[in-house]
C-alpha cells in the first residue's frame, strides 16, 4: 500500500478528522511539535502490545490486506491514540480520527465510512460511549465490509446493501466493561495497556525534552518519570511545566531539584498525587473513617463527577495500592495512612 494524499474536510467539520499518517502537526500561525512517536520502533514500553503488532503489520503487508480490527484497552494517556496514528504509519495509509460521543446517528457514522479508502484506518476514541443506533451499522460494517440502508416505511420499505472498501477499525477505550458483546467479538485483536514503569517514562521524558531542545539529565528525567502516575501524557505535561519554570527561576537546565521546586508549585507530590488524589483519599479517611464506602457518595462529597473519580483517580491510587475495592464500596490502604503520615486506627486493618 502507497501514502496517498489527506482529503480536506469541509469547512465546517469540526467532529472528524481525517489526515495522512505521519503529517506535521500545526497550530495556527505556528509550528506545533509533535511528542508523539510515529514509528513502532521509537515506541516506548508496553513490548508485548508492540510485539504483536509487529508481527500483525507485518504479515497484513504481506498478503496486501488491511491490518484486523484492534481494540486497546486502558486508562486514559498510556498511548491508544498513538498506537492508532502509528499502525496507520506503519501501513501506509489515511487515518480518520473520531470518537463515540461524536458520533450521535448512523448517518454521521456512515459520511465516514463511506469515504474510507482501501485500508484506511477508523480511529474511535471512547468506542463504549457509542449510542446503540450507531453501533448496530459498525455490524455489518465490521464483518462484512457493507452497510445496510432502509427505504420507506411500512410495507413498502426495502433494504438495500452498499459495499464498502475493507478498512481496519481501532478503537480505543477507558471501559472495556460497557462496551455490549456484538462490537467486542467483532474485533480481531484486543490489547491492554498498562501503566508505565519509571525508567520507561524516563526514556520517554528525555526523548521529548530532545524534542523541545531543552536540557535535562537522567536525575531530572527520572524524578518527572516517578512523578506521572505512570502515564506518558502526563510525563510531557510535567516536563513542559517543569521547562517553563527552569527557563524562568533557573538557568534554562532540568535537574531533580528544578523538578521538585516547579512541581510543588503544580501541587505533585513525590509519589504523583495531586490535589484532586489527595482531596479523593483525605475524604474517605476524615468522613468516611477509611471506607469502605460507595463512589458515589465520595462523588458527592468532593462534588466531582462519579465517572470523573473512577476514570482519572481510581486507577492509578489501586495500581499503587493506596485504595482496594471490597464488595461495600472504596477503603483507603495502610499505605496511603503512612504517605500522610496520619495515625493508623486500631484495628482497622485487620
Amino acid at each position: 500500500m502507497q501514502h496517498r494524499n489527506p482529503q480536506q474536510s469541509a469547512p465546517d467539520d469540526s467532529i472528524h478528522a481525517k489526515v495522512s499518517a505521519g503529517s506535521v502537526e500545526m497550530e495556527a500561525g505556528s509550528e506545533f511539535i509533535s511528542l508523539r512517536p510515529k514509528h513502532l520502533k521509537e515506541y516506548v514500553g508496553q513490548a508485548k502490545v508492540v510485539e504483536t503488532l509487529k508481527i500483525a503489520i507485518e504479515a497484513a503487508l504481506k498478503r496486501k490486506e488491511p491490518l484486523d480490527h484492534i481494540l486497546f484497552h486502558g486508562p486514559p494517556g498510556l498511548g491508544k491514540t498513538t498506537l492508532g496514528h502509528i499502525i496507520a504509519e506503519e501501513m501506509g495509509v489515511n487515518i480518520t480520527i473520531t470518537s463515540g460521543p461524536a458520533l450521535e446517528k448512523g448517518g454521521d457514522l456512515l459520511g465516514i465510512l463511506t469515504h474510507l479508502e482501501e485500508g484506511d484506518v477508523l480511529f474511535i476514541d471512547e468506542i463504549h460511549r457509542l449510542p446503540r443506533v450507531v453501533e448496530e451499522f459498525l455490524y455489518p460494517a465490521m464483518e462484512d465490509f457493507a452497510v445496510d440502508f432502509i427505504f420507506d416505511k411500512g410495507i413498502y420499505a426495502r433494504s438495500h446493501r452498499y459495499r464498502l472498501e475493507r478498512f481496519a477499525l481501532v478503537g480505543a477505550t477507558t471501559r472495556a466493561g460497557l462496551l455490549s458483546p456484538p462490537i467486542r467479538e467483532r474485533f480481531g485483536m484486543f490489547r491492554t495497556l498498562d501503566f508505565y514503569s519509571a525508567n520507561d517514562l524516563a526514556k520517554i521524558a528525555r526523548r521529548s525534552a530532545a524534542l523541545l531542545d531543552v536540557n535535562i539529565d537522567n536525575d531530572g528525567a527520572y524524578e518527572i518519570a516517578c512523578r506521572s502516575r505512570g502515564t506518558p501524557r502526563i510525563v510531557n505535561r510535567l516536563l513542559k511545566r517543569v521547562r517553563d519554570f527552569a527557563q524562568v527561576r533557573g538557568d534554562g537546565a532540568i535537574r531533580k531539584v528544578t523538578v521538585q521546586e516547579a512541581l510543588a508549585l503544580e501541587g505533585v507530590d513525590e509519589k504523583g498525587l495531586t490535589v484532586l488524589d489527595r482531596k479523593f483519599l483525605t475524604a474517605v479517611i476524615d468522613f468516611y473513617k477509611g471506607g469502605p464506602v460507595g463512589i458515589e457518595a465520595i462523588a458527592a462529597t468532593l462534588q466531582e463527577e462519579s465517572d470523573t473519580l473512577m476514570d482519572v483517580v481510581e486507577p492509578y491510587l489501586l495500581k499503587i495500592g493506596f485504595l482496594t475495592r471490597t464488595s461495600s464500596g472504596r477503603k483507603v490502604s495502610e499505605e496511603a495512612y503512612r504517605h500522610f503520615g496520619l495515625p493508623i486506627q486500631q484495628g482497622l486493618f485487620r
